[in-house]
């Protein structure tokens, strides 16, 4: 049986200073092929080469991936500033309509990162554009030195209600994870669930509330060490499922109409 099909939004880079390509990490490949067991297809976040519409209809599922590219304030009505950082508005053109409409569809999406600052921002929140910055916030930054082993150790604990979806999934309500971003939830959108949160009061995990499909968004970033780590398995297991759930059930849609 053919394997559900998870879009992985890239992002764009210039390789050797003058390459520009679309890229993403091969562990959130990894992650959707070994855990979630959905086939993975890089996407090129850009209007010029996709359409939203044709997204929906190849894709039964979308993982939102991080990127040091921030979504610009411009889409949260605010000016952008030298605190923002870098931006990639043609991924911006391309993610956000995209939530908006898996959320009306029930298609599954998870967002990781800045994912999770695009489902937040697609649903009408704002973003901080430097945690650090606030008042008894910790930084929640990668270390700027050691191996890519240290950047990604767990380092902080991230509590979720319970009862709740994430608890639901961890089998538990507090759990360790890594973090490895500047900016965060500053205003939630309508129907953005906050259901996780670091120890600093930093939203962690988020949720569409009454979504009919799989919206379960995180700060920090799952698909390192997913086969391994107790908590980003359940996350990209469920996130599977779903994307199988919703694979077959369009199946039996176009069986029925044909």
């Amino acid at each position: 049986m053919a394997r559900p099909i998870v879009g992985i939004i890239s992002n764009s880079y210039v390789l050797n200073g003058d390459y520009p390509v679309h890229a993403g990490g091969v562990m959130n490949a990894t992650a959707i092929a070994d855990v979630s067991k959905c086939m993975p297809l890089m996407i090129p976040a850009d209007p010029r080469f996709v359409s939203v519409e044709e997204l929906l209809e190849q894709c039964d599922g979308f993982l939102l991936t991080g990127g040091r590219p921030n979504v610009h304030p411009e889409e949260y009505g605010e000016d952008a500033t030298e605190a923002h950082g870098e931006f990639d508005r043609n991924r911006d053109a391309i993610t956000l309509p995209l939530v908006r409409a898996c959320v009306e569809r029930g298609q599954p999406f998870f967002g990781i990162c800045r994912g999770f600052q695009e489902v937040n921002v697609a649903m009408g929140g704002t973003l901080y554009p430097e945690i650090r910055d606030l008042p008894g916030r910790m930084n929640h930054r990668m270390p700027p030195d050691g191996t890519i082993e240290e950047k990604f150790e767990l380092r902080h604990k991230v509590r979720v209600s319970e009862g709740g979806p994430f608890h639901k999934m961890f089998g538990a309500c507090e759990v360790m994870t890594n973090t490895l971003h500047g900016q965060g939830i500053k205003t939630a959108g309508a129907r953005v669930v906050i259901d996780g949160q670091a120890e600093d009061g930093t939203p962690e995990a988020i949720y569409i509330k009454d979504a009919p499909g799989f919206t379960a968004s995180v700060q920090w970033h799952p698909e390192w060490n997913a086969a391994g780590d107790p908590v980003s398995r359940p996350l990209f297991e469920a996130f599977g499922e779903a994307s199988a759930r919703f694979a077959q059930s369009r199946a039996i849609r176009r069986l029925k109409s044909a």
